[in-house]
């Protein structure tokens, strides 16, 4: 099986959480967390802030490694570097999602997540300070 590797970014603002529904594809309307493909000559950290300057039009600080998510689609496996980020520039603009929140401990189950992206969501969450 082929094994596609990637990154995300949970970009952290107080005690709220940004995450993206996808706009193309067999999960569109799915929510995950920005992020996207490691091209060969990068780096994680180097691919993360590349695809958020290319998703978001932003810049973002990685501020700690979260864990790698390892998930079978059908058609791959997925090895997915996971990382608390900061918005460091920018406003967050929307090129390729179709919506996009910032979610709180209590709401982040609101939404439908992709598969790969639900298993990281408890450790996300120790990590979270509740709403206030």
């Amino acid at each position: 099986m082929k094994t596609i590797r990637v990154v995300a970014a949970v970009i952290r603002d107080g005690d709220r959480i940004f995450a993206t529904a996808r706009g193309y594809g067999e999960y569109k309307g799915w929510w995950e967390f920005p992020g996207g493909k490691i091209e060969a000559e990068e780096t994680p950290e180097e691919a993360l802030v590349r695809e958020i300057r290319e998703e978001l039009d932003s810049e973002i600080r990685i501020e700690e490694y979260i864990d790698t998510i390892e998930y079978d689609y059908p058609e791959f496996h997925l090895s997915m570097r996971c990382y608390f980020c900061s918005l460091s520039e920018g406003e967050l603009t929307l090129k390729e999602a179709e919506d996009a929140g910032w979610l709180t401990k209590e709401t982040l189950d609101s939404v439908k997540w992709l598969p790969a992206d639900i298993t990281i969501l408890e450790k996300i969450k120790e990590k979270m300070q509740p709403a206030r």
